[in-house]
């Protein structure tokens, strides 16, 4: 397997290519300033392996802690619906949790955001 096509390469990359978003967020989550959790960035989570492939994703934001990931959604996702509840499917059946976080909702209202990410997570089991 090529470094350039592995996980965390890939991840790495995306680190570097982050939405202002993202980044809007980010700077909220990192140094476990939301809750005392702490948050990943752009960090690979492998469901499988085929012929020693590791297949995988690379959520916005991951959270071990609480098995969290959080996606933040922008105008692309509007038009790959399918391809998202796939990418859902995959990712529940690992009993992890997925919200889903609007740019626009981050750009009008980023604290009314972390207050929902907060709520979540504060009535999870």
């Amino acid at each position: 397997m090529s470094n350039n096509y592995s996980p965390i390469s890939r991840a790495r990359k995306l680190r570097r290519v982050m939405t202002e978003e993202e980044n809007m967020l980010w700077q909220k989550l990192s140094g476990r300033k939301l809750l005392g959790l702490k948050f990943l960035r752009q960090h690979p989570i492998i469901y499988d392996r085929i012929n020693h492939e590791p297949k995988y994703f690379i959520p916005d934001f991951y959270c071990a802690e609480k098995k969290l990931i959080i996606e933040v959604d922008g105008k692309i996702h509007d038009f790959q619906k399918q391809k998202d509840l796939y990418r859902e499917e995959i990712l529940k059946s690992g009993d992890l949790r997925i919200l889903r976080i609007k740019n626009e909702d981050i750009n009008n209202n980023l604290i009314g955001t972390l207050a929902v990410i907060k709520e979540y997570i504060l009535n999870l089991p």
